[in-house]
């Protein structure tokens, strides 16, 4: 007896479903399927809404800010903060008009040396009943070379309001704030204490 060969062909029934499935499916693209993803196109920037004034009888596009600025600048946290002294003391502080009672110059300090030179010298003041003292910190040099990663400058600059909201020192501070041009502006904070109790 020799052994049946299989039936390659599709009787009736099978091929009338075969139909019905080929007739409900797509072709696939195949360069869609196999397109690295690092050359996808990259989607457009949607489209910026046009402004309301009109300028020559054009509608002018507003400029937005950048979206990579995340955190506010250091003068502006400051201002948003919240004023905890007295409001009148306050307007003359931001004027310049309050003299500090001491100063600390923590210029060209290196963080190590600078938080507990600042910690001595605001638990100092306040234990001396000191209610406004300054505490210089410079500006800080330009040092970014144009690398990838931007680099901040003016390290002391903005760590000092750091470590005088944390503890031990926030139990003493009342209010920091930048301080007056006459008193060095940026490159200074005000640092108003609270009363002895």
């Amino acid at each position: 007896m020799k052994p049946s060969r299989p039936n390659n062909r599709l009787n009736d029934d099978d091929l009338a479903l075969w139909r019905k499935v080929t007739e409900r499916t797509e072709k696939l693209d195949l360069k869609s399927l196999f397109t690295p993803e690092i050359d996808a196109a990259v989607p457009a920037p949607p489209a910026l809404r046009k402004a309301k004034s009109v300028v020559l009888g054009k509608p002018q596009p507003r400029t937005r800010k950048p979206a990579h600025n995340l955190a506010p600048s250091l003068p502006d946290q400051l201002n948003r903060s919240p004023v905890q002294m007295d409001q009148k003391a306050f307007g003359k502080l931001k004027r310049g008009k309050l003299k500090p009672e001491g100063r600390i110059d923590l210029h060209g300090m290196t963080l190590d040396r600078a938080h507990p030179a600042l910690s001595r010298f605001i638990l100092s003041a306040h234990k001396s009943g000191k209610r406004l003292v300054l505490v210089i910190t410079g500006k800080g040099k330009q040092r970014d070379e144009g690398g990838p990663i931007p680099v901040r400058h003016g390290v002391l600059r903005h760590q000092v309001p750091q470590w005088l909201g944390t503890a031990p020192l926030s139990s003493v501070v009342l209010q920091v704030s930048q301080a007056h041009v006459s008193h060095g502006g940026g490159g200074a904070y005000y640092v108003y204490l609270r009363r002895q109790r």
